[in-house]
């Protein structure tokens, strides 16, 4: 498990889909999100290895949980 700080944004590719933004610029599409774009979160989740999505965008995080961070 793995822990990731960034910003979450919307991504309207492929019917739409949320995506992190870490503080170093890596993208990561995220499995689950509750959050609005544009938070600060820091997220708890495993990078997803193989298989195929619809969604090109790079590397898919498990989330296994989000805290929104303060501003």
């Amino acid at each position: 498990m793995a822990t990731f700080t960034g910003t979450v944004r919307k991504n309207d590719l492929e019917g739409g889909f949320h995506e992190l933004v870490t503080e170093q610029g890596d993208v990561y599409r995220l499995s689950k999100c509750s959050v609005k774009a544009g938070a600060r979160v820091k997220v708890e989740g495993n990078v997803e290895s193989g298989g195929f999505g619809i969604h090109m965008s790079g590397p898919s995080i498990a989330v296994k949980s989000i805290e929104v961070l303060a501003s």
